[in-house]
């Protein structure tokens, strides 16, 4: 097909009609981003409460009312004038901006493109004033409060081809609601309103950010977020960080400001999705309201049109600092941390749950990995101690008799593969030293159902054992870092396994990087390989298993790129594979050992995965659910 032939005309001046309708294809993409620049307008002059009027999803009308400073009756033609603007006069105000629209051509594209109309009155007016059409039209008295109304009416009227591209009136709604979410998020000190087709959608009253997000982003978030607010020289980051475990399947719950400008900025969603990388799972998403806040000299607003997109000073210097400012708020998530703990579940929630099978693995539900390795049979206890009653001991016992059975020494835990001393109390603990209780019995196999003071705890035993695992074995890397050894385990007779030319070779090729990781695995022959040594974390894990995981990773991602960008990830497929697996019996001691390691341990809430390694179900809960007291 054949491109069509230019027209040659000759180099001329084009008209001001023209040129804001050229703008206007920048700015005025569709009804949302009139709502956008019209809101960012409102909040600079000062609005404590602004009111979004649209009709047939913005396209018939856009009006929005604010109580700021209004404009004077003389500045209102300048108002609709190109390049006008109050908020910039020279070079040194564009590289400091502190106001949210700046450019002094918004408004101007909005009415070569819609009819528009401007009321507005100050406070020392007698009355309001109105402009109509352009900044040609007549300023003529009107009537109205104080405060500014903008109407726009009949978008793209004048530019049919632009206005057949615009989505269905419920779509182009939609986007406008979100805009309104978006900036009403960002300033919970402003009271905001929004009606469609004269019914009234939102109304959000002046509060505080936690009960503005509530609102706005729903409860599931509010009863399941960490509040952030750090600060490093000129940088401060502020808000909430949703916890792993109420991830979703897409990035709709994500929401960063910068200087109170909501951003899309490549280099802060990477900051964020690091921090969470190895709490949340690869195709899983979380919520978040963050706001960073920053001189203006440091950070470039006017890169693209819309002001979406921004550009740091230091980008280096910010990413860094968003992502351990993040990484330490989830890293708080144990059952130790204050205000952490997983919300309980109600009745509800337990009478409509899916079966236990839905929270396995694959692997798990296929059996992967579900034969015993080992079995442990039941330990004796001091004769007449509350364990071996027919009866469930209460909590206040339990604690008592708890640190009495361990009062003789230190105890090992046969779920840990290395030595891990139990506490010994130098008087008898109180219930709060132990927050995820004492252990009842095991479930299926899979589940460990505990008792603490408010009720039964859950614990899912593979997830939370493999977190402990994994978090254990990134500091033994990170030791290692700092010059300390990592603890390997030799094995008594080497495990030898047949392998292909490329295991041998990636073996061979890579013994620096896997003697890193705490592994000797050497070529005995051209088809067999021996492991010597693993770390010693992993040393009652499956040796074959662990040594083709570490060759594929190493393999695929090369020496030097598995111990930087991808450490994490693996150090997660060993703990894994580690991990204590479902069907294995515990005894009392082992559930016990595995609760107080998950109380020492970041990140505890949830497994490598973003799954939550416990739930806590209240007394109150179980009372409703067996209509006690009703």
């Amino acid at each position: 097909m054949n491109a069509p032939v230019p027209t040659h005309r000759p180099i001329q001046q084009l008209n001001d009609q023209l040129i804001s309708q050229i703008a206007a294809g920048e700015v005025v993409e569709r009804p949302s981003a009139v709502v956008k620049e019209l809101l960012e307008n409102a909040l600079d002059a000062g609005a404590t409460q602004i009111t979004v009027r649209l009709e047939e999803g913005g396209v018939k009308r856009i009006a929005i009312t604010d109580n700021g400073r209004g404009i004077a009756p003389d500045e209102m033609p300048l108002a609709l004038a190109r390049h006008a603007t109050s908020k910039i006069a020279s070079l040194t105000d564009l590289e400091n901006v502190a106001t949210l629209g700046f450019r002094g051509e918004a408004l101007a594209s909005i009415a070569s493109v819609a009819a528009v109309s401007i009321t507005s009155r100050t406070a020392d007016a007698p009355h309001a004033w109105e402009i109509v059409g352009s900044h040609l039209g007549t300023v003529a008295p009107s009537s109205g409060p104080c405060g500014t109304t903008i109407n726009v009416q009949d978008l793209y009227f004048n530019t049919p081809a632009r206005r057949k591209f615009l989505k269905s009136e419920q779509t182009e709604y939609g986007h406008c609601a979100e805009v309104v979410r978006r900036i009403a998020l960002a300033r919970p000190d402003v009271a905001f309103s929004l009606t469609h087709n004269g019914r009234t959608i939102d109304h959000w009253n002046v509060c505080e950010m936690a009960r503005r997000s509530s609102q706005i982003l729903g409860t599931d978030f509010a009863e399941a977020r960490l509040a952030i607010d750090e600060s490093a020289g000129p940088l401060r980051l502020h808000g909430y960080a949703g916890l792993p475990t109420a991830s979703k399947a897409r990035a709709d719950g994500q929401f960063f400001y910068v200087n109170g400008r909501y951003v899309r900025d490549k280099l802060l969603v990477h900051a964020v999705r690091a921090a969470y990388q190895d709490v949340l799972h690869g195709d899983r998403f979380p919520s978040y309201v963050l706001a960073l806040d920053l001189d203006p000299a440091l950070v470039d607003v006017n890169v693209h049109p819309s002001k979406i997109e921004v550009r740091f000073r230091d980008s280096r210097a910010v990413h860094q600092f968003v992502f351990h400012a993040v990484q330490r708020t989830l890293a708080q998530t144990s059952a130790t941390a204050h205000g952490s703990v997983p919300a309980p579940l109600t009745a509800g929630e337990i009478a409509g749950s899916s079966s236990s099978a839905d929270w396995r693995r694959p692997h798990e539900q296929t059996g992967f990995g579900a034969q015993l390795t080992q079995t442990f049979s039941p330990s004796p206890f001091p004769a007449g101690s509350r364990w071996d009653a027919p009866d469930t001991p209460g909590v206040a016992q339990s604690t008592a008799n708890y640190g009495a059975l361990f009062a003789g020494g230190a105890e090992r835990s046969p779920l840990s593969s290395a030595a891990m001393p139990m506490p010994v109390p130098s008087s008898a603990p109180g219930n709060d030293d132990f927050p995820l209780g004492f252990a009842l019995a095991q479930l299926h196999g899979i589940y460990i159902l505990a008792q603490n003071t408010k009720g039964l705890v859950l614990v899912d035993m593979h997830a939370a054992h493999e977190r402990i695992l994994y978090e254990q074995l990134k500091n033994a890397l990170d030791a290692q870092v700092e010059g300390q050894d990592m603890q390997v385990q030799a094995m008594l007779i080497p495990v030898t396994f047949f392998a292909d030319a490329i295991e041998v070779a990636t073996a061979t090729d890579h013994q620096d990087t896997l003697k890193a990781l705490g592994f000797d695995i050497a070529a005995l022959s051209p088809t067999t390989l021996a492991v010597r040594a693993v770390p010693t974390l992993l040393r009652n894990a499956d040796a074959q298993t662990l040594a083709r995981d570490v060759l594929r990773d190493v393999r695929e991602f090369g020496g030097s790129r598995v111990l930087i960008e991808r450490r994490n990830e693996l150090l997660g497929t060993l703990a894994c594979h580690t991990a204590v697996r479902a069907n294995r019996i515990l005894t009392i001691p082992e559930m016990n050992a595995l609760l107080r390691q998950m109380e020492g341990t970041e990140r505890a809430d949830q497994c490598n995965h973003g799954r939550p390694t416990w739930v806590q179900l209240e007394i109150s809960a179980l009372d409703k659910l067996f209509l006690r007291g009703q």
